[in-house]
């Protein structure tokens, strides 16, 4: 079957999506779960142990506090409350801490360190994964065990004020709730009013057990000014008012509890030094957890120190807090300090009710269960513990009976650290099925598209793609078979859970399918290209063309960045590669171009120039060259040089045109830190804000830009055929693609877009057209800008950096689907401006359709050379230290680009005026 390059290009990207979407659900494993569901009711809880004697509490303990107030303040790491701020800012959370009836500590939370994974953290003791990253812009029913659900079966009233996403992930589990948007970022103020104006009246009340209070406007400061905002210390004294009245209202109303009450303060995630979180920096993964009750006495002198916990710690140290049972998922481990002012043989019973649901969860998620440390040191406990009980029951008050108590608390503990290390540790274990199959699919695409090289970028930019062949072929079958052989085998011995043994028969034979078709196509396009000695050339039209300083420089930095992704530095300061190989293209660039003026063509000039005064003044166009697919050829026309066509200022710009790039480059550079080693430098300040109504007039001129663009290009394809009509078409979209990005950039970022333009128009008035580059060479440099500017606007392989305020500019309330679109489009500006405007410059030269055939196959090419490789560098370093803080998080950008470099690939295809014949 013959396809256009362009259209086997576009398919190849959609089925490498595929690959890659499959890979990520394997790559990302399942978290550690109980096979106990929780709607199934709770289980009884286990008794207390007995050696030769037999012990009557076989119930929960009872609830040590009245009631409990859960103050979440959303980003607040660790310093701001332990540090110097703490101490200007929030002077009675500071004497609490230090001189109080209180437990302080510094709580670790997982990457992705956002708020809704970071919220089940909290409720359920439970890891989430990285898939909650996406999750977390709109956040389903959590199903889970969980605090929440064990307070609500309890029959506790719990009152919630705050981010809405409680109110998603806990519907029906409050008995009053009032939510606030949680990405309108740019509120700082409103947001958080809305919580306190219920403060007075529900303290007043006695009517609840829980209430949960969820403070945004620290985050939003973050987002919008980052850690060093003069606005941080005005929110900190704010929030420190609101714990001094909710405290002293706990303690008044002491006296007609019998229990104490509890004051709990806490942060979700952190905040980087730019303002954002979402990765595992210390800044957004560090965060305050004081604990403040009455019942923890504190003699005169006693100084503690933070000490550093999990916050998966939290569910379980609540649970035991509010007499409910542990949540069956929960990972964590009792704060201790919370219950050691108890008797021994509670604190006992407190520690064997979490060891207990520790062994369970392990015994479920680990088939060597037996031979695990803390599973060893759990039965130890136990058995020693019933040794305990046995003499407590016949001598309550012996220093026998103190030593053997002490002995055995230190053994729980020892359990219960080594337990939670045990089932942490199971969130490495991947789904190694499902990752092989979608790097099957996603190297033979990569295969495929190599070895269509010289068919793809030939003059015609089609290609003959045997598709016909897998039916006819018995190695198709043969393949199939085996596929099948090694699905049942692997899917009926695996000892873990496996995505793809869980999909049905139809999709997982869908997928085998289209890996035998795709080997089979390989294998017929290979056996052509051996037997009929084709050979990949840099211009397959012409022979004797040579391979350019340009050519060599495009494939050894290609190679050279697809080497460095194998080190986790090169990873997190990637936009220093990038900045590298523009900055090198711009010195080749000047390379060629005085090579080309003052030494001339050697007597064989590849091609010429030939100036013509039209409106706009002197404009080159090309003749007879191996650029013909960008521009027309003209067979009958020699022209001079470029050194004897171009005089004055025009000679000038084209040679001054790469060093003003470079200076460009440069500026850009520093106009925002990205990266880790130097992401706490200062950047330029935000000097502009708008307004909802202003931006909405920029949206109402978007959409119009769009439609009458699509409009024309409709238009030049359907009735009318026109080129100029076409032309005039993708430079709207264009247009409006250029206006968005305004609208949506930080206002310190409108100079990126400026540059963008700069940097556009010089390359296309005085490199591309008077240079001899052919749609592959330029296809290239548009890629590499785009993926410099995607850096140069701040962006980086880590999460953090997701400017997810770009999302809601011009909105007042949060909706979902332009959110994403406009989060994603804020994200990728760059590579989607430099892709447009490369559809817009191949489409103005020419009036054939091979150029934009070749862009597109090149596109898709240079962008499933990293993806490929990538995934087989991830899958090898899946055990490396840093696999979930560094190469975790560029995964979800490659898989993210890729789809991007669909669309692209789409639209490349849809402007595509190549007319295919069938053979």
């Amino acid at each position: 079957m013959r396809l256009g390059s362009g259209t086997f290009a576009t398919c190849c990207v959609a089925i490498e999506v595929l690959g890659i979407a499959v890979f990520l659900r394997g790559f990302f494993p399942a978290p550690v779960r109980s096979s106990a569901r929780a709607e199934h009711g709770a289980e009884p809880p286990a008794p207390e142990p007995s050696a030769g004697a037999s012990s009557n509490w076989t119930t929960l303990p009872p609830s040590l506090f009245s009631k409990v107030v859960i103050v979440l303040i959303d980003a607040l790491r660790d310093d701001f409350v332990f540090g110097s701020k703490g101490v200007k800012f929030m002077p009675y959370t500071t004497y609490l801490v230090e001189k109080g009836a209180s437990h302080s500590f510094v709580a670790e939370a997982k990457p992705p360190t956002v708020t809704m994974p970071r919220i089940k953290a909290l409720m359920t003791g439970s890891l989430p994964g990285f898939v909650d990253v996406i999750r977390n812009l709109n956040s389903p029913a959590l199903l889970e065990d969980s605090v929440i659900r064990q307070a609500k079966a309890a029959g506790k009233r719990i009152i919630f004020y705050g981010d809405e996403t409680w109110v998603k992930l806990f519907p029906k589990h409050f008995v009053e709730y009032d939510g606030t948007t949680s990405f309108f970022v740019s509120d700082y103020t409103e947001v958080d009013n809305n919580v306190t104006r219920h403060l007075d009246k529900v303290l007043k009340r006695g009517d609840w057990d829980i209430l949960i209070l969820h403070y945004l406007g620290l985050d939003h400061i973050g987002h919008i000014s980052g850690p060093n905002s003069p606005l941080i210390g005005h929110k900190l004294s704010e929030m420190d008012s609101v714990l001094m009245k909710i405290h002293n209202s706990l303690q008044s109303k002491e006296r007609e509890t019998p229990l104490p009450n509890l004051l709990v303060l806490c942060g979700d995630h952190g905040m980087s030094e730019t303002g954002s979180h979402g990765a595992s920096s210390t800044e957004e993964v560090n965060t305050p957890l004081i604990l403040i009750s009455s019942a923890f006495e504190r003699k005169p002198g006693d100084i503690r120190h933070p000490k550093h916990v999990q916050q998966t710690d939290v569910a379980a140290t609540l649970a035991i807090a509010l007499g409910l049972p542990i949540p069956k998922d929960s990972v964590g481990s009792l704060l201790f300090p919370v219950v050691e002012g108890r008797p021994m043989r509670e604190q006992l019973r407190f520690l064997h009710l979490n060891t207990v649901q520790l062994s369970k969860l392990l015994q479920e998620n680990v088939p060597s269960y037996e031979k695990d440390p803390g599973f060893e040191q759990f039965k130890m406990s136990e058995r020693l513990h019933g040794n305990w009980i046995r003499l407590y029951l016949e001598e309550k008050h012996s220093e026998v009976l103190f030593n053997l108590g002490s002995k055995v608390l230190r053994q729980y503990l020892d359990a219960l650290k080594t337990l939670s290390l045990s089932l942490s540790a199971q969130v490495a274990q991947y789904d190694i099925y499902s990752m092989m199959v979608g790097t099957v699919v996603v190297l033979e695409v990569l295969t495929l598209l190599l070895l269509s090289v010289p068919q793809a970028l030939h003059r015609k930019a089609e290609l003959e793609v045997p598709l016909s062949s897998p039916g006819f072929s018995l190695l198709f079958y043969l393949v199939i078979l085996v596929l099948s052989a090694v699905h049942v085998i692997v899917c009926t011995s695996a000892e873990s859970s496996c995505y793809f043994c869980g999909l049905s028969w139809l999709a997982a034979g869908g997928v085998m399918v289209l890996a035998s078709a795709l080997l089979c196509v390989i294998a017929s396009v290979l056996t052509n290209v051996l037997v009929g000695g084709n050979t990949p050339r840099k211009n397959p039209v012409h022979p004797s063309s040579r391979w350019s300083e340009l050519d060599l420089l495009i494939l050894l930095g290609t190679a050279g960045h697809v080497l460095s992704l194998g080190a986790s530095s090169f990873v997190e300061e990637e936009h220093q590669t990038w900045y590298f190989l523009v900055n090198t293209l711009c010195l080749a660039l000047s390379q060629e171009t005085y090579r080309n003026y003052f030494l001339g063509d050697d007597g064989e000039p590849p091609c010429g120039l030939r100036v013509e005064q039209g409106l706009d003044g002197a404009t080159a166009t090309w003749q007879d060259g191996p650029g013909y697919d960008v521009l027309e050829r003209d067979k009958g026309h020699r022209s001079p040089s470029t050194s004897k066509v171009l005089r004055g200022r025009e000679k000038w710009m084209v040679l001054a045109s790469p060093w003003l790039i470079l200076a460009c480059c440069r500026l850009l550079r520093s106009l925002n830190q990205t990266g880790v080693q130097w992401a706490h430098r200062p950047d330029l300040g935000h000097w502009l804000t708008r307004g909802i109504l202003e931006a909405r007039f920029v949206y109402v001129f978007v959409l119009g830009l769009l439609f009458t663009g699509t409009k024309d290009l409709l238009k030049s394809q359907v009735i009318a055929a026109d080129f100029k009509l076409k032309t005039v078409g993708l430079w709207e979209i264009h247009s409006g693609f250029v206006l968005l990005a305004a609208l949506l950039f930080r206002p310190h970022n409108l100079p990126v877009l400026a540059f963008s333009l700069l940097i556009q128009t010089l390359m296309t008035r005085f490199i591309w057209k008077p240079l001899r580059h052919d749609a592959a060479e330029i296809t290239v440099m548009h890629y590499w800008f785009g993926q410099a500017f995607f850096y140069f606007q701040g962006n980086s392989n880590n999460i953090a950096t997701v400017d997810i305020s770009a999302g809601f500019v011009g909105l007042d309330t949060y909706v979902e689907i332009p959110a994403v679109l406009l989060t994603a489009f804020g994200t990728y500006a760059g590579p989607v401006l430099w892709a447009s405007h490369l559809v817009h410059f191949l489409s103005s030269e020419t009036h054939s359709g091979s150029a934009l055939s070749h862009a597109c196959f090149c596109y898709a090419l240079i962008c499933s050379i990293p993806v490929s490789t990538y995934i087989i560098l991830v899958t090898s370093l899946r055990y490396h230290l840093f696999i979930w803080s560094v190469f975790s998080p560029k995964l979800l950008y490659e898989g993210m680009h890729l789809l991007i470099t669909a669309a692209v690939c789409v639209f490349f295809t849809a402007m595509d005026q190549t007319r295919l014949t069938q053979s």
